[in-house]
């Protein structure tokens, strides 16, 4: 097989590799070029995944410890499909697990780091005020008790 027919499959099998070099007999990818936004890519996806009320208030009540889809469903009002929705969005980013134990789920934290996380939200919270509630793109537009 020649050079150029090595470069041109492997091109057609993993397009994204970026420009390809051959050493020897063994083909192999140079650096791929990876761009600032999409570095940040994972970043942003873990805030998306906090950024609804109820995935965060489902965070923030597992931060105390593991509980129940029946108890989430309890502290927030919300139904049952509802919680169970918003807990498989929070597994699927491995931001919270489940312990099955006899017919029933129990969920917790993956990760203690989340903590620090929210700890470090709620700081910035207080020292910014009502900046974020105010903020045209992504605020309430009012100015509300927390905890609300």
């Amino acid at each position: 097989m020649s050079r150029a027919a090595t470069i041109e499959g492997v091109e057609k099998l993993a397009p994204n590799m970026g420009h390809m070099r051959y050493h020897r007999r063994m083909t192999m990818p140079d650096a791929v070029a990876v761009s600032p936004r999409q570095e940040l890519m994972p970043a942003a996806a873990l805030f998306h995944s906090l950024s609804d009320p109820t995935r965060l208030a489902i965070v923030q009540h597992l931060a105390r410890g593991e509980a129940r889809v029946v108890d989430l469903t309890e502290r927030l009002g919300s139904a049952q499909s509802t919680v169970s929705a918003h807990l498989a969005c929070l597994r699927d980013c491995g931001l919270v697990m489940g312990r099955p134990e006899g017919r029933q789920m129990f969920y917790s934290l993956t990760r203690p780091e989340l903590l620090d996380l929210l700890a470090a939200a709620e700081r910035l919270l207080g020292a910014t005020g009502s900046a974020v509630a105010l903020c045209p793109n992504f605020g309430t537009g009012t100015v509300g008790v927390r905890g609300e």
